[in-house]
């Protein structure tokens, strides 16, 4: 379980393997306190640590992973957003993040918004009947809340703060983007039959 409060921004540091792909992280993160079998999010998505070293981890992406997300992209050098997994007692000041993406949704639109950010993010249609106004969506593993909505498409606005300390701050139209949907969301609509 996670905030999509990022903690570190990292990036790729190796991608090995065939089918599935070993990739290696550089981070700022101390790795003598992770273990290996730990949860981090990467860019969104919840994976295990199955090595580690000084100033790094690596964890494994199956074929079904590399498919269902932007990790099939990734190159050596790709800045990914990070967040360790909760511990009990830890704030929660962000949302309830699973790291189980949803699908890939792509940048419509970047606006510079005062010292913020605004982007209008278009989501496949199976998604955007999730995602509410003032609710929460997970962003490529960042909170945020959706402003408002419109067809196929919907709006948030990235702080200063948020802008210097994760990927968003880079992003550009065209770009894909892993997206996780609220999780109530999700478990309503299964309640109601809509799923």
């Amino acid at each position: 379980m996670f905030t999509g409060l990022i903690t570190d921004m990292g990036h790729v540091r190796a991608i090995g393997g065939d089918r599935d792909k070993r990739i290696e992280f550089a981070t700022r993160y101390d790795t003598d306190a992770i273990a290996v079998g730990a949860s981090i999010c990467c860019a969104g998505v919840c994976m295990t640590v199955i090595d580690k070293g000084a100033g790094w981890f690596a964890t494994s992406a199956t074929a079904e992973t590399l498919s269902r997300t932007i990790l099939g992209g990734w190159e050596a050098g790709t800045p990914v957003n990070l967040e360790q997994a909760l511990k009990v007692g830890d704030p929660l000041g962000g949302h309830m993040v699973l790291g189980h993406v949803d699908g890939v949704a792509r940048v419509a639109e970047v606006a510079p918004d005062g010292e913020s950010l605004g982007l209008a993010i278009a989501a496949p249609d199976h998604l955007m009947r999730y995602i509410a106004a003032k609710g929460s969506v997970a962003v490529d593993g960042v909170s945020l809340t959706v402003n408002e909505i419109v067809e196929d498409r919907f709006a948030v606005t990235v702080i200063p703060h948020t802008r210097a300390v994760t990927t968003l701050g880079t992003l550009e139209a065209g770009r894909a983007v892993n997206l996780e949907i609220d999780m109530v969301a999700r478990y309503v609509a299964r309640l109601l039959g809509k799923e």
